[in-house]
């Protein structure tokens, strides 16, 4: 007779009853594998394979030349990614602009645009940890090419609505809703995805990339979205959104991955709680989160007021929002190259100093009524900003465990994309009572309060590992 104990984690001993300990083996297993061996009475125990070790900050990514970044282009999954999602995210921000003016147009309420955008992020702070447990358990390419395609027919209908002069607040609102759900397991799944194209090794430098892809579209999408509405209206705009997932669904289709191995895990309730247990337990996960929440709630709501900004205190048209939009565009494009740029020692204090620049160029941005001025003071706000949400993502993914990536990831959306929402009520309301520079400037004040307390977290944490 022969047996294996395994703790988890912890140490496995292989022991023979006769001569005792023989060999004794480092397993750390994933806590919501189920392992349901079936061996013969005389088969000997097998070992376990533990997930490989994690790849932390320092490890990763070694070459910082200017242009080192471009070299996640040598993997063809990730090729066929950029060009795919390039095109559509311009469709994405040509809606968004869109969407944002139709709903102001109709009525003129501060309150119903942070209303609708809440409609819009509410599902990720709700449902994206089960896309994050459907991230760590079913092939990624295929449950991308469902939710795109979810979307393409969301963006397609509020195309019909719009254009047949049927729209209505309350229609947008509920299709906001809808692929606000959506996204909230799309972007988990498409995060945990970025490993599978690119490595470890390469990690950060398409994690930049993606960045910059998302901001190229930013800087390009909201321009022409401006002159669009200006010459054939909003509902032409939803209709070519809708035409561009055409490209990310054909993208997805053309790539191969090599089979994941099969893994049977527990029910997906348990799953989340296991992985909210993870990321509490991890003192760098959970401050980054923590931190990236108090700037998304609080601060990265401003670009809901935008809208509300051009028209009420800058005096400006949809084209002037446009510029805006592009504006901000480029700031977080700048962001996204320095994250690229950023050496691997200072990634962890990073968010803290991205943290307060925001607030600080939030607070600097809310007192200015000069359109060009607003402009400028943009390009700082959406770095910062930028810098903050893109360091923070690199961590928590370099840090985390393999088999808790997707969920890891899926908090992050939950903090990141998740909490913008309930900081858009709140300063919607500010808006709506107390005007909207006051309302941009509490949220400037909140994301230094919030940089001011993972600056202790950290510290506290270095002196612990000192000690």
């Amino acid at each position: 007779m022969r047996f294996c104990h395994l703790a988890r984690p912890g140490r496995g001993v292989y022991a023979h009853p006769m001569t005792g300990p023989t060999r004794i083996v480092e397993a750390v297993l994933p806590e919501d594998l189920e392992l349901t061996p079936e061996l013969e009475p005389d088969a000997a125990p097998q070992p376990v394979e533990a997930p490989p070790p994690e790849v932390l900050p320092g490890q990763a990514a070694h070459d910082h030349g200017a242009l080192s970044f471009l070299r996640v282009f040598k993997h063809r999954n990730y090729r066929l990614f950029f060009s795919g999602q390039l095109v559509s995210l311009m469709g994405n921000w040509i809606t968004s602009v869109s969407q944002g003016w139709l709903v102001y147009d109709l009525t003129h309420s501060p309150l119903l645009l942070g209303v609708t955008s809440f409609a819009g992020a509410a599902p990720i702070f709700f449902f994206s940890a089960f896309g994050g447990a459907i991230a760590d358990r079913f092939d990624h390419r295929r449950m991308l090419l469902i939710t795109q395609s979810l979307a393409c027919a969301q963006s397609a209908l509020l195309a019909i609505l719009t254009l047949t002069g049927m729209i209505r607040i309350w229609e947008i609102v509920a299709l906001a809703l809808f692929q606000g759900f959506v996204y909230a397991f799309d972007v988990p799944i498409r995060q945990a995805m970025t490993v599978e194209m690119v490595g470890k090794e390469d990690l950060r430098h398409a994690i930049s990339l993606n960045a910059m892809m998302f901001n190229l579209a930013r800087v390009t999408g909201p321009p022409v979205a401006g002159i669009l509405i200006a010459i054939m209206g909003v509902g032409v705009c939803f209709a070519l959104d809708a035409v561009s997932y055409g490209a990310v669904i054909l993208s997805l289709s053309m790539m191969a991955f090599a089979a994941r191995p099969k893994r049977r895990h527990s029910d997906a309730i348990r799953s989340v709680i296991l992985g909210a247990r993870y990321v509490w337990g991890t003192r760098d996960i959970r401050i980054s989160l923590i931190l990236v929440s108090v700037c998304s709630a609080f601060g990265a709501a401003y670009l809901t007021l935008l809208p509300a900004f051009a028209r009420d205190v800058l005096h400006q048209d949809s084209q002037g929002l446009g510029y805006l939009y592009g504006g901000v565009g480029a700031g977080a494009l700048l962001g996204a190259y320095a994250l690229a740029r950023v050496p691997d020692r200072h990634l962890m204090m990073t968010p803290l100093v991205a943290a307060l620049g925001f607030g600080l160029s939030l607070i600097a941005f809310s007192q200015s009524h000069i359109f060009w001025l607003s402009l400028l003071l943009l390009t700082p706000c959406s770095f910062s900003l930028m810098l903050l949400g893109g360091a923070t993502n690199s961590i928590v993914q370099l840090v985390s465990r393999d088999d808790m990536r997707g969920r890891v990831v899926a908090f992050y959306a939950m903090a990141f994309l998740g909490m913008m929402p309930w900081g858009s009520l709140i300063l919607g309301f500010v808006a709506e009572h107390f005007g909207t520079s006051l309302a941009v400037t509490f949220g400037g004040l909140a994301c230094i309060l919030g940089a001011a307390f993972a600056w202790n977290g950290r510290r506290d944490a270095g002196r612990m590992q000192a000690a």
